[in-house]
């Protein structure tokens, strides 16, 4: 004898399964609509990629300018660097701003560097438009910007700018250790802090021997004056 299924139980199993069918189609709506803010997004982290590395490469480029003694150039580069990435932090917006911080580390980097070269005030980070871990870390890494000019300094006998670069070189170390506590959210910053030390203790090494090397020169000066006119 076979199972029949009875009426009233037909139209529960057909109700179910319409219903079934209207919550799919809700589904593949949704689908459809999360895919197309994936695509969205996908093209702007593209973007960003991008923009951020020509970014960095203009950063790059007005730092080994301002060695070279190139300030218009240098200055140049990073007025466009900076034009640049208020671009792309109307695409970044929120969301994606984590793909802008390296770009604007680099920016905090090459403002501040030309800013100790010309003898200026460094740039607040409200003046520069970046967000603080961008400023901390940038400033960090201007420490070994800091490096090379000194013993450049030192290499063409101005010693006294190279102990001023020297001073000054410790006082942004000082004015960031702090920020070591708070390595869980400014991403890096204890080991830039690191090396930054490295980098003094190595600078403070170089500017001590050269204030020897003057010493020492200066008291075979006077011996010598000394025997001149003893002679």
């Amino acid at each position: 004898m076979g199972f029949a299924i009875q009426p009233t139980e037909q139209g529960l199993y057909s109700s179910t399964f319409n219903h079934a069918s209207m919550d799919m189609e809700n589904v593949q709506k949704s689908a459809d609509a999360v895919m197309r803010d994936l695509k969205l997004i996908e093209d702007r982290r593209e973007k960003l990629i991008k923009g951020t590395r020509d970014v960095i490469m203009l950063c790059s480029k007005s730092i080994v300018s301002l060695h070279n003694g190139k300030h218009d150039d240098a200055s140049a580069q990073a007025n466009k660097a900076k034009e640049f990435l208020d671009e792309l932090r109307n695409i970044a917006q929120t969301d994606l701003y984590r793909y802008i911080i390296d770009a604007e580390t680099e920016l905090v980097e090459a403002n501040a560097l030309q800013s100790i070269i010309s003898g200026s005030s460094i740039p607040s980070k409200e003046s520069l438009n970046v967000k603080g871990d961008s400023y901390i870390l940038g400033l960090l890494d201007c420490i070994g910007e800091l490096k090379r000019l000194i013993y450049d300094r030192i290499r063409k006998g101005k010693s006294a700018d190279a102990n001023n670069l020297f001073v000054l070189m410790e006082q942004i170390y000082a004015a960031l250790f702090p920020f070591a506590a708070y390595d869980n959210i400014v991403k890096g910053v204890r080991r830039k802090l690191d090396v930054a030390r490295i980098l003094i203790e190595d600078t403070r090494a170089a500017v001590t021997e050269d204030s020897r090397r003057l010493t020492m020169l200066d008291a075979i000066d006077k011996l010598y004056g000394k025997l001149s006119k003893g002679v």
